[in-house]
């Protein structure tokens, strides 16, 4: 069975733009139920409190329509008293295109443990269900500003979701009416096709779907991350965990067990190990061996997609490696 994406271990999700529908599904309905208990919708407020209960509607589901920026922060922490006030003055500014949750790490601790966060103040993103680490301490204003344009791009370059103004004379609301309609692209209905294929487990067949969409449209974003999904998926399909680490780790010079190891990492939501292994790999070895997992590696980043911080990283430390 594969990840899904409402997952906080959902670092490769393999089935983003369906299931983010999906989710966005679910936040309208929890935004309905919401307004008819008589409480205000999460979807009306720029910067809000979150807890452990809450987590999954509001900030989980929430993330199929917006952004949403989560500050790990608590009382004693001196940083986070000088970074909250500069991140909630940003999504005011920004209006609508991130949300701001706050989580007190002191009340919430199985939060605090399942993003592995090591120290406070420490900044991730959620988009579409995925979490995404963005830095960590008080940072410079401009280098936040930086981050935060980064998160929006990817947030609608990957996955189509713009967040909403902010209605004027409103300040704090969401005007829904105002959130810009995407029209139909030529390819949408071969892609819903492949990401039904992907999730009922069809790989073949969602291997073949995005590979038809690349062959009129060789540019589509959308399809290249679906078809190196796919194809990472079928790699796995029927390995011997158990027997590909053990031979991994008896072989550090086995290039085949290492990349064959790096996708299992993946899998398991374990990227800067992958990235990690396949470069360690690159380093020790030469000739078509280093080829070989400097193509493997070259492939995983576009399974993460190219605007993650950690593809950033990675090919900074792949170059490093090659020279």
């Amino acid at each position: 069975m594969q990840p899904r994406n409402m997952s906080m271990s959902g670092v490769v999700d393999l089935a983003a733009v369906k299931a983010a529908g999906e989710a966005r599904q679910k936040a309208e309905q929890a935004r309905a139920e919401a307004v008819r208990q008589g409480g205000a919708p999460v979807a009306g407020r720029l910067v809000f409190d979150v807890d452990e209960a809450g987590f999954e509607a509001e900030v989980l589901q929430r993330s199929a329509e917006v952004p949403v920026v989560i500050d790990f922060w608590a009382d004693w922490c001196e940083p986070c008293k000088q970074l909250g006030p500069l991140l909630e003055r940003l999504a005011d500014e920004y209006a609508g295109r991130f949300v701001l949750a706050k989580v007190d790490v002191e009340a919430n601790q199985l939060l605090f443990q399942q993003f592995g966060v090591q120290s406070i103040p420490a900044v991730f993103a959620v988009v579409a269900g995925q979490a995404l680490p963005l830095f960590q301490g008080a940072a410079p204003e401009a280098q936040i500003r930086q981050v935060l344009e980064q998160l929006i791009a990817v947030a609608e370059q990957r996955f189509g979701i713009v967040g909403a103004p902010v209605a004027p004379g409103e300040p704090g609301e969401y005007d829904e009416a105002a959130v810009p309609q995407v029209p139909a692209g030529p390819h949408d209905a071969a892609l819903s096709a492949a990401h039904d294929a992907l999730d009922a487990g069809d790989l073949g067949g969602a291997v073949r779907a995005y590979e038809n969409v690349l062959s009129d449209d060789p540019a589509n974003a959308e399809a290249k991350l679906g078809l190196a999904q796919a194809q990472l998926l079928k790699r796995v399909q029927g390995m011997d965990a158990q027997a590909v680490r053990k031979a991994a780790a008896d072989a550090p010079g086995d290039v085949a067990a290492q990349i064959a190891a790096a996708d299992l990492d993946l899998v398991g939501g374990h990227v800067e190990d992958a990235f990690g292994r396949l470069i360690d790999t690159v380093r020790r070895t030469a000739g078509e061996d280093r080829d070989a997992a400097r193509v493997r590696l070259l492939e995983v980043f576009e399974v993460i997609g190219p605007d993650d911080p950690r593809v950033t990283a990675a090919r900074t430390a792949l170059s490093r490696a090659l020279f």
